[in-house]
C-alpha cells in the first residue's frame, strides 16, 4: 500500500509539472515568495529542506509538516523594505500517526498611498494589502519519505481594485535521520484567479524548486542549498550603470551569462548548532543581490543572518537583512506547544 502511494504521489507530481510549463510568463502575487520563517530568511530566503522542531516551515515546502508538530502554533512577523509589513499565524495538528493538518493566515500591509487622478492631483490616500489563508496535509508514505499539499486562498486590494485566487503547493521530502540528510522537491503556486483585477487574468508565479540540506559529520555545521526558478534557465537582471556617483545620467542594460545563471538559481545556507536548542544561520542569495543592483549598492546585499533558541515550549527566531541601501529587513518569529500548557 505505501508503495502505491508512493507511485501515485510521483505521477501527479510529474504530471503537474509537466503542464504547468503553460502557465509561464508574466505573473502576479509575487509576495507569495516572500518567506514566514525568520530561519528561511536567515538561510538566504529560500530553503525547502531543513528539519526542524518549527511550524514556520511547513509553508516553505508542505512535506515538512508532520505529527511532530502536534498542536505547534507559530506566529511571525516582519518589517520588509519599502514600510512593508507582513504578520501570520499558522497551527498544525497530527492526525493519527502518520498525517498531519495544520491552517494559517498571512497578511501582507504595503502602508498608505497616494490616490491621484490622471492630471496628477491628489485625491486622497489608499492601504494596499494581500491576505493569503491556507490548509495544508501531509502524509508519511514510508519511514523516509513524506508528501504534502498546500491549498492556499488569495485576496488582493489595491484601492478599488480586488482579486480573489487559489493556488496550490506540493511537496515531497526523503530525511535520513541517521546522516541528517533532506532532499526536497516542491512545484509552488499552480493555480489562476478566481476574479481578475480588470479585464486580463494575471499568471501565478509558480516554480519548481529542489533542496539540499546535510549535516557535517564531524561538527556542528549543516549546510543548505536550495535551486529556484527552475521552470527556465535564463535568470538576466538589469543593471544601472553610472559613469560616476555625481553623475546624473544613468544607463539600464540586460546583464546575464552562464555563470550569473547558474548563481541566480541557487540560494545557499549555513546553520551552526551548538546544542539542539540553538541555531546561528547565515545566507547568501545571489539573485537578491543583483536584482537590487545599484551603483552605490550596499556590500551585504544578498547575505542574511540570524538566530533562534527554543526554552521549555517556546521557540523564538530572529532575522535581519539589509538587501538594499534604503532599506534593512527584519524578521521574527515565536512558536509554542499547545501540549506543554496541559502538563
Amino acid at each position: 500500500m505505501n508503495r502505491l502511494k508512493y507511485r501515485l504521489l510521483l505521477l501527479v507530481l510529474a504530471w503537474v509539472s509537466i503542464t504547468a510549463y503553460g502557465q509561464e510568463g508574466k505573473s502576479s502575487f509575487d509576495f507569495l515568495n516572500i518567506t514566514s520563517s525568520s530561519h528561511v530568511y536567515a538561510l538566504g530566503g529560500n530553503n525547502i529542506s531543513i528539519i526542524e522542531d518549527d511550524i514556520s516551515l511547513i509553508n516553505q515546502n508542505p512535506a515538512l509538516l508532520g505529527p511532530e508538530l502536534n498542536l505547534q502554533l507559530g506566529l511571525n512577523y516582519m518589517h520588509y523594505v519599502g514600510g512593508i509589513n507582513l504578520a501570520g499565524a499558522s497551527f498544525a495538528k497530527a492526525a493519527g500517526e502518520n498525517g498531519a493538518w495544520a491552517a494559517g493566515i498571512q497578511y501582507y500591509g504595503y502602508g498608505k498611498m497616494k490616490q491621484t487622478d490622471e492630471t496628477g492631483m491628489i485625491m486622497g490616500e489608499f492601504s494596499p494589502k494581500d491576505i493569503v489563508f491556507n490548509g495544508m496535509y501531509s502524509h508519511n508514505i514510508t519511514n523516509r519519505l513524506r508528501g504534502g499539499i498546500n491549498t492556499k486562498f488569495l485576496y488582493s486590494s489595491y484601492e478599488q481594485y480586488t482579486s480573489l485566487a487559489l493556488a496550490v503547493d506540493l511537496g515531497i521530502n526523503y530525511y535520513r535521520s541517521e546522516s541528517d540528510l533532506s532532499l526536497s522537491l516542491v512545484i509552488k503556486n499552480l493555480g489562476g484567479q478566481i476574479k481578475k483585477y480588470n479585464e486580463t487574468f494575471e499568471r501565478m508565479p509558480w516554480d519548481i524548486q529542489l533542496g539540499y540540506t546535510q549535516s557535517l559529520e564531524h561538527a556542528p555545521v549543516r549546510v543548505s542549498v536550495t535551486a529556484h526558478h527552475l521552470t527556465r534557465w535564463k535568470l538576466p537582471y538589469l543593471s544601472v550603470n553610472s559613469g560616476s556617483q555625481s553623475s546624473d545620467s544613468e544607463e539600464i542594460s540586460e546583464k546575464g551569462n552562464f555563470a550569473s545563471d547558474l548563481f541566480r538559481h541557487l540560494v545557499f545556507g549555513i546553520d551552526v548548532l551548538p546544542t539542539d536548542n540553538i541555531y546561528l544561520a547565515v545566507g547568501y542569495n545571489y539573485k537578491t543581490r543583483t536584482d537590487m543592483k545599484t551603483y552605490a549598492r550596499n556590500i551585504l546585499s544578498g547575505f542574511s543572518i540570524g538566530a533562534g533558541i527554543r526554552v521549555k515550549m517556546f521557540g523564538i527566531g530572529v532575522a535581519l537583512g539589509q538587501q538594499h541601501v534604503s532599506g534593512t529587513t527584519f524578521m521574527f518569529n515565536l512558536s509554542t506547544n499547545l501540549f506543554e500548557f496541559k502538563k
